[in-house]
């Protein structure tokens, strides 16, 4: 069974996550596109919150957030206690982010890596498995709630 994955983010992320929703569902995939749906000025949080909150409700089971810097999509999907969003540039902060913090989501930043970085890292980040182990107990500390 195919991973359903959560996508969504800002105008400055709008070409890539056109691009990475194809993609995706040329490979299979069950992508739902959180918006936003143009390059027109948005408010991240209006598309991240919502993301984040089916992510939590178990609706998907990964989320990938793309905005300028990576940050305010980031920030805003860590409000959510069962989100751990991970801002990454490169395949191997990507592979770490899912093998060492058991990260669900990964946020990238548009303007500051290439289209092909941004897809290899998310095939990464939808590709590698949490390793457990000494890890786990990190993890179970992180959420505050």
């Amino acid at each position: 069974m195919s991973k359903k994955i959560a996508i969504g983010g800002d105008h400055a992320g709008f070409e890539y996550k056109k691009q990475v929703v194809a993609k995706l569902e040329q490979l299979g995939y069950e992508v739902k596109d959180f918006g936003p749906f143009s390059e027109a000025s948005v408010d991240y949080p209006d598309y991240v919150h919502p993301l984040s909150s089916a992510i939590e409700e178990g609706e998907f089971d990964q989320g990938i957030v793309i905005c300028g810097s990576g940050n305010g999509v980031a920030i805003t999907a860590n409000k959510h206690q069962g989100i751990r969003a991970a801002l990454c540039w490169n395949e191997d902060l990507a592979a770490l982010a899912r093998q060492h913090n058991d990260a669900n989501v990964l946020a990238i930043p548009a303007r500051f890596v290439p289209f092909e970085m941004a897809e290899k890292m998310v095939f990464t980040f939808l590709k590698t498995d949490f390793e457990g182990g000494r890890h786990q107990n990190r993890v179970n500390k992180i959420s505050c709630g």
